[in-house]
């Protein structure tokens, strides 16, 4: 079964740190990445999958998606929980049902095209009700060539890819 969800975030706060030409209201322009994740046959129940975006020092910038709707398991998402102090307002709005074993979770969001190539990175982590939690499954660079190219996690992710 593969879950699809659109959202929309431009992320133009993280953008303004790079240029204040997009303090501009209107001028930033943003392109729809779809966020693709494939995961593994774990054999457990749903998997809570937290997708976010960190600038080149690792500094939290954004939530993209958070699969799970129970925010007393977000403390389980380690990274993100870290990153953001568990501010649950960093999900609103943007949260579905946990991904289940084998299954796939698809979201298309937009993003600043300024954060592109700029040294930003794609994190997802991941945890299962009575199983590991995954901080870092997936930690990838946002950039222009690498959207299409799926990288294996290191936990409950087989397989995570971003297109523009």
């Amino acid at each position: 079964m593969t879950k699809t969800r659109t959202t929309r975030l431009a992320l133009v706060a993280a953008a303004t740190a790079l240029s204040a030409a997009f303090l501009t209201p209107g001028i930033a322009a943003a392109r729809s990445v779809t966020l693709s994740t494939q995961l593994t046959n774990y054999g457990g129940k749903g998997a809570y999958v937290a997708i976010y975006l960190t600038d080149a020092d690792g500094a939290y910038q954004g939530s993209l998606w958070m699969a799970g709707g129970k925010a007393k398991y977000y403390k389980h998402l380690r990274g993100w929980m870290r990153a953001t102090g568990g501010d649950r307002a960093q999900v609103d709005g943007i949260t579905g049902a946990s991904v289940g074993s084998g299954q796939s979770l698809s979201v298309t969001v937009d993003i600043a095209d300024a954060l592109i190539d700029a040294g930003y990175q794609i994190r997802v982590d991941t945890a299962a009700e009575e199983m590991a939690e995954n901080p870092a499954d997936v930690v990838v660079d946002l950039t222009a060539a690498g959207a299409g190219k799926a990288v294996a996690g290191n936990g409950y992710v087989s397989a995570f890819q971003y297109d523009m």
